[in-house]
């Protein structure tokens, strides 16, 4: 299992274990569910990746026109292009802005030079609290 940094909602104060993932080391897609948050991670090599995929660009979050292609969340909503990861204790929309505060302070490559992206569409998405599911393709 991987270590968890710890974060904290700007709403409700409350604390939790995230990591980051760099979906270019990956070769994938993702996508946070509308609802609850979990990040769907969608491999670029799964053979169900749909072919239309050739026209979203790699390493980022999922382009509109996967949506329908990707199972719904188990808390029964869907993983949508746009939708944030959220709070695990009070559901709310976490901002980038303010999740770069403990990302960078957490991060070692920060010491370097790095900078956290301050978005949730670009190269890196996070995980909360180990709530990643892969390749969810509908069949």
């Amino acid at each position: 299992m991987r270590k968890l940094d710890i974060g904290q909602c700007e709403y409700c104060a409350k604390h939790f274990g995230y990591y980051l993932i760099h979906s270019g080391f990956n070769d994938s897609f993702y996508a946070y569910c509308s609802d609850c948050g979990t990040v769907a991670q969608l491999s670029l090599y799964d053979k169900r990746m749909p072919r239309l995929v050739q026209d979203c660009p790699p390493y980022q979050e999922i382009c509109a026109e996967l949506e329908p292609y990707i199972r719904p969340c188990q808390c029964g909503s869907a993983f949508k292009k746009g939708a944030t990861p959220r709070c695990p204790h009070c559901k709310q929309p976490l901002s980038a802005e303010v999740a770069a505060t403990y990302i960078e302070k957490n991060a070692s490559g920060t010491k370097k030079g790095w900078v956290w992206q301050r978005n949730w569409h670009d190269t890196y998405f996070i995980v909360i609290e180990n709530n990643l599911v892969s390749d969810n393709f509908k069949v």
